[in-house]
């Protein structure tokens, strides 16, 4: 899953690709390098970012749907508002990414209304404040027990399960070692037997293990993807998609080479 925000403050690339045309381009440079997702956002929800209103976001993001769902590639997007949600399933969209595992209010009737596959995502607190010294008493069982509530929650709305998909919420309230611990033990959410979506392309976490600063990242995003791929995440999402698809076609490739063995071939080459 590729990253596309067309905002002016995200950590990351803000104002990178808030014209419309040079955000068209990244996702064709995307769609070259063998992105299967381009998630496009219109509200940046690192700490102390601005509030989008509504019809801004939708300015933001319904005419880029459009474009990129004519390049034969799926789009999600990456937003909390029902009327966002729902003006991008009829532009186009494949996915709903909610970073707020569909809280506000109509979020989770306007996802059932759309009939689009839902990405849950933990976070603790706000976006605004959510970094101000997160607490767990165990991070593992608490994210686990949030996800499977807001899963229970949208079935129970009438949301096919099927449909679901479920993220940690990396560096959404969570310190460095809540970040760790989850990274190492990504097999624990195979319990909600749901694909398992994980972003941590560039986050502040990298930045703290290297001391790079967010454009110096790349090689700490490698490492973070592969591990993801290791403990089984479905969907990876990140800024570097060329990089991270080479990734995934060695990680793939030496994946391939060891279930042969383990079936018995024990002349694999």
């Amino acid at each position: 899953m590729g990253i596309l925000n067309v905002t002016p403050d995200s950590f990351s690339d803000g104002n990178q690709f808030f014209d419309g045309d040079a955000a068209f381009s990244q996702a064709e440079t995307m769609v070259a390098d063998g992105v299967d997702i381009i998630d496009i956002g219109g509200e940046s929800t690192r700490p102390g970012a601005a509030i989008v209103t509504v019809e801004e976001e939708i300015r933001r993001v319904v005419p880029l749907i459009r474009r990129v769902s004519r390049l034969g590639v799926k789009v999600s997007v990456d937003t909390s508002k029902p009327e966002v949600m729902l003006a991008a399933a009829e532009s186009g969209v494949s996915m709903i990414n909610d970073v707020r595992a569909l809280k506000l209010p109509g979020a989770m009737q306007a996802a059932h209304k759309s009939g689009l596959p839902v990405c849950l995502m933990h976070m603790q607190g706000k976006p605004a404040t959510m970094q101000r010294e997160p607490r767990y008493d165990n991070v593992l069982s608490q994210v686990l027990d949030y996800l499977a509530s807001r899963v229970e929650a949208c079935v129970s709305a009438g949301i096919t399960r099927s449909k679901l998909s479920v993220d940690p919420g990396f560096g959404f309230g969570k310190t460095r070692q809540h970040n760790i611990e989850l990274l190492d033990n990504l097999n624990y959410f195979k319990q909600l037997e749901l694909p398992l979506l994980v972003g941590l392309s560039r986050k502040s976490l990298i930045g703290e293990i290297t001391g790079r600063p967010v454009d110096e990242r790349l090689a700490g995003s490698l490492a973070v993807a592969l591990i993801a791929m290791q403990q089984g995440a479905s969907i990876v999402r990140v800024h570097d998609v060329k990089e991270t698809v080479d990734v995934k076609k060695v990680f793939t490739a030496m994946q391939k080479k060891i279930n042969a063995y383990n079936l018995g071939d024990g002349n694999v080459r």
